[in-house]
């Protein structure tokens, strides 16, 4: 058990020093939290980049997050129905590894081996899925 002052943790809370003991293991993370927190301050000072451009008003929230209009969420939604659309059309077999490759984030090498294939295979098969899809979604338009 460690002694800790509780002061020296929440400044702002306590006025008075308060001791209390914790576990060995609480001591060392919060041992290991100040290093990363100092190692932090010490790569910010040295890379210049102690400033924020966020001063309470959103800036730098907006710039990291766009807020989306009504009208975007809804072009998204129909994109994402057309896009099912197309993908209901391929062959099962196109579909399941155009799934796989891209929503998936599996690699070809890996589809290859799960169904026991050859890499070329799949690779074709992608390749043809895509000019499906492209065919399909060309003649919606």
């Amino acid at each position: 058990m460690k002694t800790i002052n509780l002061r020296e943790q929440y400044p702002d809370f306590y006025s008075t020093d308060t001791y209390v003991e914790v576990p060995d293991e609480v001591a060392a993370f919060m041992q290991e939290y100040e290093r990363k927190e100092a190692a932090y301050r010490r790569r910010t000072y040295y890379h210049k980049a102690y400033y924020s451009l966020d001063r309470g008003d959103g800036i730098e929230y907006d710039a990291l997050f766009l807020s989306v209009t009504p009208w975007e969420v809804y072009e998204r939604k129909l994109t994402l129905e057309e896009l099912h659309a197309a993908i209901t059309t391929l062959p099962d077999k196109q579909a399941k590894r155009l799934n796989a490759y891209y929503f998936l984030g599996m690699s070809k090498a890996e589809i290859a081996r799960a169904e026991g294939v050859n890499k070329s295979q799949v690779s074709r098969s992608i390749n043809r899925a895509l000019e499906s899809l492209k065919k399909y979604l060309k003649n919606l338009r």
